[in-house]
């Protein structure tokens, strides 16, 4: 009788501990947030599913927040399903446990994330009347880093190391999580850039990443592109940035890869259908 009572009270236990768990993942909002260097704007914060506070966890900043987790906010009512596609690799153990910061974009968003350097470029085109605006991608890095990174890892159990910390996002999200890593290394560790954006501005940007790339041992960048609609501009200067790459001796699948995706657009379709595959290579266990 005693040992069917302790049985019994094991299996209560059992199953109240196991009702405590939560397998999706669980969302905090912040509307507004606030920016002593940019606009204020919408962040959202995704916990991975059973976070558990005792824990540590990996962290990733994604750019278009809107079009990250929700249907209802992002373009067309396309969005990434980064919380599906992250609680699915979690539960295969494909991926460490890992939080998403997803930070919204502002009307300014070209200002915002094209990367304000080479600088004296950059001053050239803007004085022959090539940019209506000062850019803020400055600016925009100095509240990821200064102000928003501070506050996730003040409010929640993150790892505060570079190995541990990622950025990522599309098209020009792609261009400023490149201008991230290589302005930043010693604050992240990885950059997913989806469908990069390298013409703006008639490919400005490269002479800059071949000469700010980080430190390949302990810094990995994922780069892809799609072969129609606007993707279809950017083989070219791809393949000039793999080569880029290679001289400062960043090995292919190891610390760097990039992928070419025949047939694919350049859109949050076509980003969702694919985004399990920078998330398995920066974040792998």
């Amino acid at each position: 009788m005693k040992t069917l009572l302790i049985i019994s009270l094991f299996c209560t236990l059992l199953a109240c501990s196991q009702s405590n768990k939560n397998p999706n993942p669980e969302f905090k909002k912040y509307a507004g947030f606030q920016s002593e260097y940019i606009g204020p704007r919408n962040v959202e914060i995704m916990l991975p599913p059973n976070y558990d506070p005792n824990k540590k966890y990996d962290v990733l900043y994604m750019h278009d927040g809107q079009n990250v987790f929700d249907p209802f906010t992002a373009f067309y009512n396309n969005e990434w399903g980064v919380d599906e596609a992250v609680a699915d690799l979690m539960k295969t153990g494909e991926i460490r446990p890992v939080i998403v910061v997803a930070v919204w974009n502002t009307e300014i968003r070209f200002q915002e994330y094209m990367p304000n350097k080479p600088v004296e470029t950059i001053q050239e085109l803007r004085k022959n009347g090539g940019l209506m605006n000062d850019l803020l991608s400055d600016e925009y890095l100095k509240f990821l880093v200064y102000e928003l990174k501070p506050f996730v890892d003040e409010n929640f159990s993150t790892i505060n190391k570079p190995e541990n910390t990622f950025i990522m996002g599309s098209s020009m999200g792609g261009l400023i999580s490149c201008y991230a890593l290589c302005e930043y290394p010693e604050v992240f560790g990885g950059a997913g850039c989806v469908s990069t954006h390298w013409p703006a501005l008639d490919g400005v940007f490269l002479p800059y990443v071949k000469n700010n790339l980080p430190d390949p041992s302990n810094h990995k960048f994922y780069f892809d592109y799609g072969t129609a609609t606007l993707d279809s501009l950017y083989e070219p200067y791809q393949i000039q940035v793999d080569q880029m790459m290679r001289e400062n001796n960043y090995e292919e699948d190891v610390n760097w890869m990039t992928r070419k995706f025949e047939g694919a657009k350049h859109n949050e379709i076509d980003w969702r259908e694919r985004v399990h595959i920078p998330l398995k290579f920066l974040l792998k266990p």
